[in-house]
């Protein structure tokens, strides 16, 4: 099984905490390190304040050499599709072909409000126009042109520069939406995602999503808040850190000893995930990494 690291900035990060992270991790062998696209903390000070996902990516690509980085997932509310097509293509160069792109409706309105970002109606279906011209424009060969006529979007003659150096540049839809979710998935996604939910909903969305596909192969995976220990006190005083409660984070996360992890993961493998994305909440506790590296990844293969 493929893990990755995945991080929630908006709850007190600095560029500087996530480099560190983001180093770790890829030394350690975790293939990839995705964080969120927020503006405000959920709970608590948030301090030292929000960093731009992908002015954050951008700094790491410069800085990691190996480990793939990307959104979980960005907001489409916070970008233009015209502008975010640029930023994807030029942090992929940046990397050396090492982004991918989390695309999601946005969700948050308390962080649209206060930094004065428009909320607007109708979210799913500007997703999937900004869906079509993301995709739309990184695909397009150098030296032709792009032209989209959408409701919400119109775009005449670009030139649908810069070019990514992947092609094309992974795709990652995900929710829990019964027909409009898997819908969108089945048409542009590389791979899709089930965040935070317990195995019987992952199962019942991975099904729907097939169902959709048809023929279509994509990576399934989820996401998974995630506490791991050497024993049960160290669980618990992980879980304390966090401000969340160990059971429930068992229910519909991954937390327990590297067995009880294991055995939980596989669970996930079962269901048709290939790919989870481990929810590091506490970004400054590295042993936790290498707890998991060491005790839990080794097991998985």
């Amino acid at each position: 099984m493929d893990l990755r690291i995945m991080t929630e900035p908006q709850q007190g990060a600095s560029y500087d905490t996530q480099l560190t992270l983001a180093r770790t991790a890829e030394s350690l062998g975790f293939s990839g390190y995705f964080r969120s696209d927020h503006f405000l903390t959920m709970s608590g000070d948030g301090m030292p304040g929000p960093t731009d996902a992908w002015v954050t990516l951008a700094g790491l690509a410069r800085e990691t050499s190996t480990i793939r980085l990307g959104t979980m997932v960005t907001a489409a509310t916070f970008r233009l599709p015209g502008v975010l097509a640029i930023q994807v293509a030029q942090v992929d160069q940046m990397s050396g072909g090492r982004v991918e792109l989390g695309l999601g409706a946005g969700w948050f309105e308390a962080e649209h409000t206060a930094y004065g970002i428009p909320f607007p109606t109708a979210r799913m279906a500007r997703l999937e126009e900004q869906l079509a011209i993301v995709t739309g424009l990184l695909a397009t060969p150098v030296g032709a042109k792009f032209s989209y006529a959408g409701k919400y979007f119109q775009l005449t003659d670009s030139p649908a520069l810069p070019k990514p150096v992947q092609d094309p540049v992974p795709i990652i839809i995900g929710g829990k939406g019964p027909s409009r979710t898997p819908a969108l998935a089945a048409t542009y996604a590389t791979e899709f995602n089930v965040p935070f939910a317990s195995l019987d909903a992952v199962t019942a969305q991975f099904d729907r999503v097939r169902a959709a596909a048809g023929d279509r192969e994509l990576i399934y995976s989820a996401a998974v808040t995630t506490c791991i220990g050497k024993d049960d006190a160290e669980v618990a005083r992980r879980a304390a850190a966090i401000g969340r409660d160990v059971d429930e984070v068992k229910a519909d996360g991954v937390a327990g000893t590297p067995a009880e992890a294991v055995d939980k993961l596989a669970k996930y493998a079962e269901a048709g995930a290939s790919r989870m994305y481990l929810q590091i909440l506490d970004m400054s506790d590295l042993d936790h990494l290498e707890l998991i590296a060491s005790e839990v990844a080794r097991q998985l293969g």
